[in-house]
C-alpha cells in the first residue's frame, strides 16, 4: 500500500476540520489575545492556515537549515476569503506533493537544523505527522480557546460542541 493515500486522507479529513475552524476567526481585532501571553488570534490564524505548507518543504527538501534559509514570512490576512484562499492553496499543493511522493521518500530522513544546532532529525513521514498534522490539530484546539472566549459559536470537529448539535 502506498502511504501516501493514508496522509492525502487524513489530510483532506482534517483540512475539512480545520477550514471549518478558521472561517470563524474574526479579523476585525487582530490583535486579540486570551492572555497576555498568548499569541495573537490573527497570528495564531496565519501560522494554522500556512501549516500545510511545511508538508511540501518536508518532501521537497531533505534539511531545513535556518542558517541558510527560512520559509518566508507570509502577510497579515485582511480578510477570511483570503485566509481561506491561502490555506486552501497550501492543502492543494501538499495534496499535489504527498501524490507525487514514493515510500521510499517517505522514509528518506529530513533534518531540522540552524546551522550546526541540530533540532531534529527523523523520517520524512514522521515529520509530516508531526510538524504538519499534530502542530495543526494542536493550534486547532488552541484557536477553539480563543472563539469560545470571543463568544464564537464553535463547529463539530470530532462530535458534537455545546453550540452544535448532531
Amino acid at each position: 500500500m502506498d502511504l501516501k493515500h493514508s496522509l492525502i486522507n487524513e489530510l483532506k479529513h482534517e483540512a475539512a476540520n480545520t477550514r471549518k475552524m478558521l472561517a470563524l476567526v474574526p479579523l476585525n481585532n487582530p490583535t486579540w489575545k486570551p492572555h497576555e501571553k498568548s499569541m495573537e488570534m490573527q497570528k495564531l490564524a496565519k501560522h494554522i492556515a500556512t501549516l500545510p505548507e511545511w508538508i511540501s518543504i518536508t518532501i521537497n527538501n531533505d534539511v531545513l537549515d535556518f542558517s541558510k534559509e527560512r520559509p518566508a514570512p507570509k502577510p497579515d490576512f485582511t480578510s477570511t476569503e483570503e485566509m481561506l484562499a491561502a490555506f486552501d492553496g497550501y492543502v492543494e499543493k501538499a495534496i499535489a506533493d504527498l501524490e507525487a511522493t514514493s515510500n521510499e521518500t517517505f522514509m528518506k530522513e529530513w533534518t531540522m537544523r540552524d546551522g550546526e544546532k541540530v533540532f531534529f532529525t527523523m523520517p520524512k513521514i514522521a515529520v509530516i505527522r508531526n510538524m504538519a498534522f499534530n502542530h495543526a490539530v494542536h493550534h486547532r484546539g488552541q484557536l477553539s480557546v480563543y472563539l469560545r472566549l470571543a463568544e464564537v459559536a464553535l463547529p463539530m470537529v470530532y462530535g458534537p460542541t455545546a453550540d452544535a448539535k448532531l
